[in-house]
């Protein structure tokens, strides 16, 4: 389901220069006041009310039975399938992909909220001043492209009739705003500079090349057909432009260079016009060329983008990660690039994402290949020629290393060395499975050369934590487990406790709790304070602070705010600008269960909140405590390196100093066991 009227096109409009303004905190308080979360969710999602809340199946996931929660009370949803939390705007980024102020500004309409806005910085003004002068003179590029193509006799005679050649219909040209630059020397810019626009941004923008010797200026597109390259929202950011001659002196295809507003890594070509059905298919397809983009949306294969000629980047999986996790690497059956490209391919599968190959029948490229097949057959051949990622590349490397013991081994080691980027154990598991019989090698060593590999991980992770080296961790010879207390973020405990924290800081923190301190004599004094106060005080004055930078970034601001004596409450959190506190703030403020009031005449109690005193003090303490155990012995195993080298450089003084810290150390963490009433190891 898409936007209303009240997200419209509006949504994209943009300020004149030198309007740079931010929302201030009163402006989205009376905005999320007055956003009832289950109206603005369910104009989107069919939602139905079950004791305080209300009810649905998952927009971001696929389910049958409902598990997507929507708590008008505390103003946030939750779905207990696939994590996603949130309030209103987060609803709204991620369903309709809007930016933050994007969403705010649609509430705002919706609800009838004049939003005041405040003026930023002479920097800040400057600085987005600057980036909007950019965004205006690209616009105005692509509009003047896109006339000279249609309006003109040249732009129709060597233009538009290239791309009519490439059977391009005049929908699609429109649609993908195509366009075409004349072949003069500096036609676009002396329109550009009779429109007013400054010669510094078309300079910036890459629009516009100035030669130094003599200040003479040209266009960088000169004699080239258009694809302009768009934002998420659906800006145009920059351009790519193809030479029609056969002058081989020229480069076939010249883009804009990275400007304020272009990153080439950060942007992939043709997403504002995928991504509504890369989320409806759950499924994104990957080709190389423009070309390649704009003929698989021609014959109905919509969920299609590119990298625009880069090699795959973080910045580009995570933005294709936001709308699924599933990609399909569509490679041409010839191609000669599919090898370089794989050593990307890891970076996918370490967020977690499920990545398929399809080769295409050998010398037909995607764009060849969708003007040839009706849509049908695209989507049939897409569905029964994808292969997972491991097991093409297993296949592929198999191939080119022949009977040769020395290149087979390369490739096992390479293979295992992609298994082992995977977060999932089971997926782990189960490619190792295929792989042993792939490459015909038992599966106990394929698993032992990865647990090699994993143990080698986690020695440089902590290398690069602690500042040194450790000592490599066990191996488990039974399951193939890791056995290290920070063997991987996965394993580590201390993550689980960093969050309980959060929770009761977040649900609890105003509430009051009674805590024992030992006075100078050994006497236990009650002292009665408030939740967030004694977490707070605990945590920091033992200098400790929360490893995920979420985490961190969320304690840090009940810190500040507790140094003004305030604790913040969610609706005060949920104004933070930054989007994974508010999603943290969100998922910790919800419980998947609610009180039936029917419970208690049938004799059932259950309860979902710490509202008895006694479980709450034990749950904080508890939390605290936990907390500082996981902190000392991270002290102790960094004590235990450096008396591991100073004993290697004979320095007896430091090894004294560090066994008497060491024994400081011990007793702590002795005590703070049998705080916890565990055995202290």
């Amino acid at each position: 389901m898409g936007l209303g009227k009240e997200g419209s096109a509006q949504s994209h409009r943009f300020k004149p220069i030198g309007m740079a303004h931010r929302i201030p905190d009163d402006t989205k308080r009376a905005i999320l006041d007055a956003a009832r979360i289950e109206e603005v969710v369910g104009d989107f999602v069919v939602l139905k009310k079950r004791g305080a809340n209300y009810w649905g199946n998952c927009p971001f996931h696929q389910e049958k039975t409902p598990s997507f929660s929507v708590s008008p009370s505390k103003g946030i949803f939750k779905c207990f399938g696939c994590g996603k939390a949130g309030d209103s705007v987060t609803f709204l980024m991620e369903h309709e992909h809007m930016a933050y102020v994007e969403a705010l500004r649609y509430l705002a309409r919706k609800y009838n909220i004049e939003i005041q806005e405040e003026e930023l910085s002479p920097e800040a003004r400057q600085r987005e001043s600057e980036r909007e002068s950019l965004y205006q003179v690209t616009q105005f590029a692509a509009d003047y492209f896109t006339k000279t193509l249609w309006d003109t006799e040249e732009g129709r005679n060597v233009g538009l009739s290239y791309f009519r050649e490439r059977k391009f219909t005049d929908a699609i040209i429109k649609q993908f705003q195509l366009g075409y630059c004349t072949d003069s020397w500096a036609a676009f810019t002396e329109a550009a500079l009779k429109n007013g626009y400054d010669k510094k941004y078309l300079i910036q923008s890459g629009l516009t090349i100035e030669k130094e010797e003599n200040g003479r200026m040209f266009d960088r597109f000169k004699g080239r057909v258009i694809f302009p390259i768009h934002s998420l929202s659906g800006r145009v950011l920059g351009f790519g432009g193809r030479i029609l001659g056969s002058d081989k002196s020229k480069a076939k295809y010249v883009n804009s260079p990275e400007s304020e507003i272009y990153h080439k890594s950060n942007v992939l070509y043709a997403i504002p016009f995928a991504k509504r059905e890369i989320v409806s298919q759950d499924m994104a397809y990957m080709v190389e060329g423009y070309a390649d983009v704009i003929s698989m949306h021609q014959a109905g294969i919509t969920n299609v983008v590119a990298s625009s000629g880069t090699s795959l980047t973080e910045e580009q999986i995570r933005l294709i990660s936001h709308f699924t996790k599933n990609l399909t690497l569509l490679y041409d059956g010839d191609s000669a690039g599919i090898k370089a490209s794989l050593r990307g391919i890891d970076m996918v599968l370490a967020e977690d994402m499920n990545v398929r190959v399809v080769l295409l029948p050998e010398g037909q490229d995607p764009d060849d290949f969708a003007k040839a097949h009706s849509t049908e057959e695209i989507r049939k051949f897409l569905k029964e020629e994808a292969v997972d990622f491991i097991t093409f590349k297993t296949k592929l490397l198999l191939g080119e290393s022949g009977g040769d013991p020395i290149k087979r081994a390369e490739v096992i080691e390479n293979i295992v060395n992609s298994i082992s980027v995977l977060p999932d154990k089971i997926k782990r598991a189960v490619y190792l499975q295929e792989c042993s019989r792939l490459l015909e090698i038992s599966e106990a060593d394929l698993l032992n050369r990865l647990n090699a590999i994993l143990r080698k991980k986690a020695q440089k992770q902590m290398q690069a934590r602690d500042g040194g080296s450790l000592p490599v961790p066990e191996q488990h010879e039974a399951t193939g487990r890791v056995e290290s207390e920070n063997a991987s973020v996965e394993d580590d405990g201390n993550l689980l406790v960093e969050r309980e924290l959060l929770r009761l800081l977040v649900n609890y923190g105003t509430h009051n709790t009674t805590q024992v301190y030992t006075d100078e004599a050994g006497n236990d004094v009650p002292l009665l304070t408030n939740v967030a106060f004694y977490i707070v005080s605990e945590i920091t004055q033992e200098g400790f602070s929360m490893r995920e930078s979420s985490h961190q970034a969320l304690f840090s601001i009940f810190a500040d705010s507790l140094a003004k004596t305030y604790v913040p409450k969610v609706e005060d959190l949920l104004l933070n600008d930054d989007v994974s506190v508010r999603e943290l703030v969100a998922d910790l403020a919800s419980s998947q269960y609610e009180i039936s009031e029917n419970w208690e005449k049938k004799g059932i109690f259950v309860k979902t909140e710490l509202s008895d005193q006694g479980k709450l003090d034990e749950a904080v303490t508890q939390a605290v405590l936990a907390f500082k155990l996981i902190r000392i012995r991270e002290m102790i195993a960094k004590v235990d390196k450096k008396m591991a080298e100073c004993e290697m450089a004979k320095d007896e003084l430091a090894v004294m100093e560090l066994i008497a810290n060491k024994k400081e150390l011990d007793q702590r963490k002795a005590f703070l066991c049998g705080m916890l009433r565990r055995v202290v190891s």
